[in-house]
């Protein structure tokens, strides 16, 4: 569901940088009150995780569309909503910027459509009222299916107001949102199970990692922290690294959407802004689509998947030092190793 620039008028997308604004400097402040430095490589390599699964895009069958992880809801599910906005941000910042994947203009619009609703929606409502007195697997596994299915919704239409917002006489109110919720609906559908499947994986691991669990089920914990951690690192560099290599080939839901309503999901876009914008990304993008500049070797592909998890580490853990994320207290308690 990564946006375009050609998408969104200038003013719009000024208004959703704003809008993802506020929303990031309300969890930074928010993050700030907690204490855990335990968070920081959980923040990092989870971070890594999402980027890597959102390389691979699955098809939905029968329709010749594709869709992948959003990751908002896994993220806020973990981390708690603020850590996993500020978490997604970092995802979709280095995607956008190194990878040419979503447009800088539209970069605002996208950790609103894609990162917001996911973790204030998904994580802080639905995960949140779900799991509210007591968790189970059965209860993550209804808060990530009801979640994801929800979000998704909500982003595909914040999709279709934006560009409605922006003029694109291309993709007419009416028909663009009928095109796109029924599609996102099957792949917010898919994307609920890929998000129960990891958390109750968690949850059977080191239970305490997932966010209001605390300290409950520590002594049935079937790995160390540690021990947990290592397994997502792994699985992150298999699933970037290997795995994507596999990803569909078929339009994502919102291309597939474009072309069936425009007959192209390539739009064109004039004025200073966009090129700007586009001049800033052709310099910054070292892989753009995750491949080597002029070459369709299957080697770029593998180390994007690598090379973007190890810079989003970086970021997160970077951001988390830089801006005093996660301050430790002398009485924190403390994971049990």
């Amino acid at each position: 569901m990564h946006m375009a620039d050609a998408l969104l008028a200038p003013a719009v997308a000024g208004a959703m940088y704003a809008c993802s604004g506020i929303a990031a400097g309300y969890s930074v402040k928010r993050v700030r009150l907690e204490h855990d430095e335990k968070k920081i490589p959980v923040m990092g390599v989870m971070g890594a995780f999402v980027f890597a699964a959102q390389m691979i895009n699955f098809t939905i069958p029968g329709t010749g569309s594709s869709g992948h992880l959003c990751g908002g809801m896994l993220l806020s599910a973990i981390l708690g909503p603020e850590a996993g906005f500020l978490t997604m941000i970092g995802v979709l910042l280095v995607q956008c910027l190194l990878f040419a994947d979503g447009g800088l203009l539209a970069l605002g619009a996208n950790v609103w459509n894609m990162a917001f609703y996911g973790c204030f929606i998904g994580g802080m409502l639905v995960f949140k009222f779900i799991t509210r007195h007591s968790i189970s697997k059965r209860k993550i596994a209804a808060a990530s299916i009801l979640g994801c299915v929800l979000t998704l919704q909500m982003g595909a239409c914040s999709v279709v107001l934006e560009t409605s917002a922006s003029g694109i006489t291309e993709l007419p109110f009416g028909v663009f949102l009928a095109a796109m919720q029924p599609i996102h609906l099957a792949i917010g559908l898919v994307e609920g199970c890929i998000t129960a499947a990891v958390l109750i994986f968690i949850y059977e691991a080191r239970p305490e990692l997932l966010w209001q669990n605390g300290e409950c089920g520590a002594d049935r914990s079937r790995l160390s922290y540690k021990g947990t951690i290592a397994v997502l690192a792994a699985a992150a560099v298999v699933i970037g690294g290997l795995l994507s290599l596999a990803a569909s080939t078929h339009p994502d839901g919102l291309e597939w959407s474009m072309e069936r309503v425009a007959g192209t999901a390539e739009l064109e876009a004039e004025g200073s802004a966009y090129a700007i914008a586009d001049a800033i990304q052709t310099a910054a993008s070292v892989l753009p689509d995750y491949a080597w500049k002029n070459s369709d070797s299957a080697t770029g592909t593998m180390v994007s998947g690598v090379f973007g998890g190890v810079v989003v580490i970086a970021f997160c853990i970077g951001i988390c030092f830089l801006l005093k994320l996660f301050r430790k207290k002398a009485k924190d308690t403390k994971f049990r190793e």
